[in-house]
């Protein structure tokens, strides 16, 4: 997450930048507590767009099912229009989820339903969202199994009220296991709006422990 391999975009460039932070802690063989940190920019870094803080409590049904509840806070910072003037805006949101995990040859698919509830400044939105994953190893090298894989996914996001729909992502990267416990992932993402889209480069870090 420290290192960043790019230069410096512009202001106004489409392409930002997300720096992820995602920690999962077995607690015994049921219960989990999920943390996660987003620092996201409208550039490489420094032109802060958003900062997402996101925990939870999960628990297994079994290995490859789990509902978990959760908490987020959200301060984002937009701009006004074409001007260079920013309004912040602070959101506190509670969800529910429940993941299901499956494989299907070698390829790990994942799915992900989230309810959320979202207290934003003085207004109160709901949203629906599902998420559905896949990760691709390598082929097997000559001196064992290969550390490096392939992550997609595409989340869709719909609201509760009028303007159903509020966005699309989709995301393809290449992924490093560091060991059994940490993985990394550098990946492109693109994010559809109603009447817009947006680039992002992620740049990932997953630890169990």
């Amino acid at each position: 997450m420290l290192a960043l391999p790019f230069i410096g975009f512009g202001q106004d460039s489409n392409l930002g930048n997300w720096l992820i932070y995602i920690g999962n802690k077995k607690l015994n063989s049921k219960w989990n507590i999920h943390n996660e940190v987003q620092y996201r920019n409208y550039n490489a870094i420094g032109d802060l767009e958003q900062l997402l803080l996101r925990t939870g409590v999960g628990y297994n049904l079994n290995e490859t099912n789990n509902v978990l509840l959760g908490y987020g806070y959200i301060l984002s910072e937009n701009y006004l229009g074409d001007t260079d003037e920013k309004i912040l805006i602070n959101e506190h949101r509670i969800f529910q989820q429940y993941t299901s995990k499956q494989n299907v040859g070698k390829v790990k698919l994942s799915h992900r339903y989230r309810f959320e509830q979202r207290f934003v400044e003085d207004d109160f939105k709901m949203r629906f969202r599902y998420f559905l994953s896949l990760n691709i190893p390598f082929k097997d090298n000559e001196s064992g199994k290969s550390p490096f894989y392939l992550s997609a996914y595409n989340e869709i996001f719909l609201n509760s009220k009028s303007a159903v729909f509020d966005r699309n992502r989709v995301y393809g990267g290449l992924g490093y296991n560091v060991n059994d416990n940490i993985r990394l992932e550098l990946g492109y993402m693109n994010q559809f709006f109603e009447t817009d889209s947006r680039d992002q480069i992620n740049i990932i870090t997953f630890v169990n422990f």
